[in-house]
């Protein structure tokens, strides 16, 4: 087929296509092209530049650019031609408004904060904001045209309503809802519904949602507030005052795997009881999280919840902080309470435990024994109920076995053993993490970052995270540091250099001399190979899967110079 035939399908594709010499002169151009760029039939021989410059660029790939008032173009990869004149090139592009026009519905529908879902006319789920993915703990990709039945199980017997407003066409409003999650997450929401209608014809239906756990801890504080002002000056010292530095609850553990339902669902049932809990996870997985979720799950909630670094603080401290010191105890020692009695009636979390002094562990154990504490330099017991978490970060019976920890102590302090994870056992979480990383992240910072592109997804997969889900943090964070302003996708080029290094087999493979730029490309390359080569070289599905356009995905390709027949003769 000749370049001209060529450039006439494409017009009947609804493309635009021009042909340009070495210097952005207008060799031809098809129908569509023109009628796009407004040319009237007078565009063949003048420059592009002047008329849409944003089209000039080789490698532009699906950036937008303004035409006219509220009108758009989006640059397409290009055929290969064989035929086309020597010196020119063909640009190919297509109308973008409607999807500007989307983009920017999808930023202000993530920036409501009331929590919405879509669904359409069958009840499937079209669309979560970012809202409702921080509520429910889900992302749009992973439940996307499911039944909103097979995702969200309604308690008490209760109706969907989304589906009941759907088929009656009418909205239902204030209502009270109760329910949980395919990945076991519980949520307590009040949601206004309505059906979407055109023209007669139900297209789909929708809930604006609140989060009523938010605000019935809003009215607890409020009743809290007005509690502490009718106290009297004598009773200012009260033992709820440590509360408010008890940030988190269940709802606040991110997660879609099953291996920390698991942890979740048996740290909510312990919760109920004042048995001593023991926590095992490696550095950075969120056992204080838990810890304090566990507290603000108990009888206890609303009593103190007191932390303490057993690994940060000398042997001597730390004894006078847990137990208290009369004065003169030692040089300059005050009368003072320690923090047994400061926690008494709530909970006491003991960080570390394994870094406790052997010796300083058996005076633990009496008071755990015992229900008593005697203060450094005094002679007076006093009776103390604490209940004690406590976590590790080694295997406890590796600690036993090392002389970390006293074996009796173990039995006193791990009634119960909850083993937390590491974030490379539990990597189907990484996508939730980092969504709501960036949630948290925009309002601190602040940025506008909507989402990761999946070559950084795949280093992150390929990454072991010995920092965990703190290391994952950081990360993010790091990015949207030194991400530009009018970037708002994380890609390879801002993650730390560390991760980016020792994936894919480390840099034993990348030359020293390499730029930061080649090495990215090098990484991108073959997350594309390796992707083409898992899906027998179907673009389709291949795109699919990866969760860019085939268009996005064919220009990736072509910038890669990657041979589809060499990458199957690879596998």
């Amino acid at each position: 087929m000749k370049y001209y035939e060529v450039m006439d399908v494409l017009s009947c594709c609804g493309l635009g296509a021009v042909l340009v010499s070495e210097n952005n002169i207008v060799v031809e151009i098809n129908e569509t092209g023109d009628s796009l760029l407004h040319g009237e039939g007078k565009i063949k021989g003048q420059s592009l530049e002047l008329i849409a410059p944003f089209l000039c660029h080789k490698d532009s790939g699906t950036s937008y650019g303004i035409i006219s008032f509220n009108e758009y173009l989006s640059q397409c990869p290009a055929p290969v031609l064989t035929d086309i004149p020597p010196q020119t090139r063909l640009v190919v592009f297509r109308d973008a408004t409607k999807d500007i026009r989307h983009d920017m519905f999808v930023q202000i529908f993530n920036k409501i904060t009331d929590s919405v879902i879509l669904c359409d006319e069958y009840g499937c789920i079209l669309q979560l904001n970012d809202a409702a993915v921080k509520m429910d703990s889900l992302l749009t990709e992973n439940i996307f045209g499911k039944k909103l039945s097979s995702v969200y199980q309604m308690a008490d017997d209760s109706y969907l309503a989304i589906p009941q407003v759907i088929a009656e066409k009418r909205p239902l409003l204030n209502l009270r809802q109760h329910y949980t999650t395919c990945y076991g997450k519980d949520v307590d929401i009040v949601c206004n519904n309505y059906p979407i209608i055109d023209a007669g014809h139900i297209l789909g239906g929708f809930s604006v949602m609140k989060d009523w756990s938010t605000i019935d801890e809003l009215n607890r504080r409020i009743i809290d507030l007005q509690g502490k002002l009718l106290e009297q000056s004598g009773s200012s010292k009260s033992k709820s005052n440590t509360t408010w530095t008890v940030k988190y609850q269940f709802k606040d553990i991110i997660y879609t795997s099953s291996a920390m339902n698991n942890v979740v669902r048996k740290c909510q049932k312990i919760a109920r009881s004042d048995s001593s809990v023991m926590i095992y996870g490696e550095t950075g997985t969120g056992k204080e999280l838990l810890t304090q979720s566990i507290h603000n799950a108990s009888q206890r909630t609303g009593r103190p919840f007191l932390a303490i670094n057993c690994a940060a603080i000398p042997e001597h401290l730390l004894e006078a902080l847990l137990f208290g010191t009369e004065k003169g105890a030692y040089t300059g020692a005050e009368r003072r309470e320690g923090l047994f009695e400061q926690a008494d009636t709530g909970t006491l979390f003991l960080d570390e435990i394994n870094s406790m002094n052997i010796t300083l562990q058996s005076k633990l154990l009496r008071v755990l024994q015992d229900g008593m504490v005697r203060r450094v330099g005094g002679a007076m017991e006093i009776h103390v109920d604490v209940r004690v978490l406590s976590n590790i970060n080694i295997p406890p019976y590796q600690a036993i076995a090392e002389n970390l920890l006293r074996q009796d102590l173990f039995y006193r302090l791990g009634v119960i053993t909850i083993n937390l994870p590491p974030l490379r056992e539990r990597k189907e979480d990484i996508p939730l993490l980092c969504k709501n990383f960036i949630l948290n992240l925009n309002r601190k910072l602040p940025q506008n970052v909507c989402d990761i592109d999946i070559a950084t997804f795949e280093i992150f997969y390929a990454y072991d995270w010995p920092g965990n889900v703190r290391e994952l943090q950081h990360a993010i964070e790091y990015a949207m540091n030194i991400l530009p302003v009018d970037i708002s996708v994380i890609t390879p080029s801002y993650i730390p250099e560390h991760i980016l290094l020792k994936v894919n087999g480390g840099v034993s493979d990348i030359p020293c001399n390499s730029s930061w730029n080649s090495i990215i490309q090098d990484v991108e390359c073959r997350v594309l190979r390796k992707a083409l080569r898992n899906n027998g070289g179907n673009i389709s599905k291949t795109a699919r899967i990866l969760g860019v356009s085939r268009q996005n995905l064919q220009y990736r390709i072509k910038k890669n110079g990657i041979d589809l027949k060499d990458v199957l003769k690879s596998e």
